[in-house]
């Protein structure tokens, strides 16, 4: 039968690939010919689709002109050099490219044995990039540290104050989370609030300090150090401090030095959150702006946004993997493996809220050497 449901073979690939490719590149060349903001009204689509799936397939040539007629219209070009809403979230062809072998692959990561290249390449190239940041040694994976690539900022939020709310416990006991108190700025991403309430932070121990044009909308350490000593004055325990670089609403950076040492003093978890200007700190000339990392218990940026990297690649360091590993840590009986048991290998499963992970865009900078990006 024509219509008979059978696999490309690799003639067939290479066929589609190509055309695949070419309508790609036509996209691209002539993104500056859409509007940027979709034009459609909500539910436009349902009255371009049949009511169910169809029972037969159709040829790739028919998807791409259901892709331009139907999809089109409704999508945001966000890779248009007109776009300038929320942030910057520019990928680049060598990403896709790096996204194509990524796919081709289709690794579920989750531990070292379930494929080695995918954990020790990661660890490398987290590596290689701390290193162009100029990020303490402790946040190498050659320590107690090390890197790892997340979904979003909002998850590596996540992570690190799950992390500090079981360090915390275990300090003072777990009949104690109701006095746990977070620290940020009302300029911080809300992806921390978020954070605190899948965490189970009561939400009246969630100080959110008020930042105005007279520190450029940057946390001050008077109006943070005055808080802390209210708190603990009531009896409160401060135990997660979050600083940012780069704010969404005005790019404000915090006073990392001064917050960092007050996080010291404070036995807090100090976290600083440079999503959106991170990127630009691997610059000789902007380096200044994450000053006082040092005393950062972690660290993250998003490489989907300045970085030339599809979304979803959010790095995150930590100078204690083994603090995350306590939180998130679990091991089935069908998860175990002579490797991990010997504790020899990293299995970022415990590093991360899913179990599952793909073989992810850390390729790109392979590429990009050969790009010459």
């Amino acid at each position: 039968m024509d219509n008979e449901l059978k696999p490309m073979d690799a003639e067939q690939l290479r066929e589609r690939a190509h055309k695949m490719v070419d309508f790609i590149a036509d996209y691209y060349k002539n993104i500056e010919d859409f509007p940027v903001l979709s034009q459609v009204e909500p539910g436009y689509l349902r009255n371009l689709l049949p009511e169910s799936a169809p029972h037969n397939p159709e040829s790739l040539q028919s998807v791409l002109d259901d892709v331009q007629k139907k999809i089109f219209p409704g999508v945001t070009h966000w890779q248009s050099p007109n776009y300038f809403a929320y942030y910057p979230s520019n990928s680049s062809i060598a990403g896709f490219l790096g996204e194509m072998l990524s796919a081709a692959f289709n690794v579920i990561g989750f531990s070292w044995v379930t494929s080695p290249a995918a954990t020790e390449l990661e660890m490398i190239v987290l590596d290689w990039l701390a290193k162009l940041l100029k990020l303490p040694d402790d946040f190498l994976s050659s320590g107690k540290g090390g890197g790892v690539i997340q979904g979003t900022a909002s998850e590596a939020v996540l992570v690190v104050l799950l992390a500090a709310r079981d360090r915390a416990l275990r300090r003072f006991g777990k009949d104690y989370l109701k006095k746990l108190v977070v620290y940020a700025s009302d300029q911080t991403h809300s992806a921390l609030q978020k954070a605190c309430q899948i965490g189970g932070i009561h939400p009246e121990n969630c100080r959110w300090l008020k930042a105005d044009i007279s520190t450029n909308y940057a946390l001050s350490p008077n109006v943070l150090s005055e808080e802390l000593s209210r708190d603990t004055a009531r009896g409160l325990i401060p135990f997660f401090l979050c600083a940012t670089v780069g704010t969404t609403s005005s790019t404000a950076v915090d006073p990392l030095p001064e917050l960092g040492s007050i996080a010291k003093r404070h036995e807090m978890w100090f976290h600083v959150d440079a999503a959106y200007a991170g990127s630009a700190c691997v610059c000789p000339e902007y380096r200044q702006y994450i000053d006082g990392v040092e005393e950062a218990d972690s660290f993250n940026m998003n490489l989907h946004k300045w970085f030339l990297t599809n979304f979803d690649c959010s790095v995150l360091w930590v100078k204690d993997r083994h603090a995350l590993i306590r939180s998130l840590s679990t091991n089935p009986e069908y998860l175990k493996n002579k490797a991990s048991e010997a504790e020899l290998v990293v299995d970022y499963k415990d590093w991360q809220i899913p179990l599952g992970r793909r073989f992810r865009r850390h390729l790109i900078p392979c590429l990009n050497d050969e790009l010459q990006l």
